[in-house]
């Protein structure tokens, strides 16, 4: 009796948890597509492959090694921007803009009011999906700069 309440119970966990790998799963793939496209973007701005060994390695280095880096440069300023290090330009940006407006002086907060309301709204977690891939295609860029270091740098 024990044992079917168990596997009830383990049974539910995964009807619940299949939502959750599926949302990750579909993050995961659109990071991909997307480095897969700029990486094949970069092949096709640096000319496509070559009969020369040396050349086609330097430009699959370039390729993961630009992707590698947009994506990771992204998820930091996602990370900044979460943190709330951009905070002070959107408030002098919008104050800005409200100069011009006859009724936007009328709704001034502060500073401090206007930092504790934008942090306090609740953010999705879940940008680790870009590191993770951005770091992934740097490491295979690294990879083939190595390979081109070691077979054909005096070439």
């Amino acid at each position: 009796m024990k044992q079917e309440k168990k596997d009830v119970v383990k049974q539910d966990q995964k009807a619940e948890m299949e939502p959750e790998k599926k949302a990750v799963l579909k993050k995961y793939i659109t990071c991909f597509c997307v480095a897969a496209v700029i990486t094949v973007l970069v092949f096709w701005i640096k000319g496509f492959f070559t009969d020369n060994a040396a050349a086609n390695i330097q430009l699959l280095s370039d390729g993961f090694v630009v992707s590698g880096l947009l994506l990771t440069m992204f998820s930091a300023m996602i990370f900044i921007s979460d943190e709330g290090g951009f905070l002070g330009l959107t408030f002098v940006a919008r104050g800005l803009v409200q100069m011009f407006i006859p009724t936007g002086r009328r709704t001034h907060e502060s500073y401090k009011e206007y930092r504790e309301r934008k942090l306090g709204k609740t953010r999705e977690p879940g940008n680790g999906s870009i590191l993770i891939t951005g770091l992934l295609f740097l490491l295979i860029g690294v990879v083939f700069t190595i390979i081109w270091y070691v077979k054909f740098r005096g070439v």
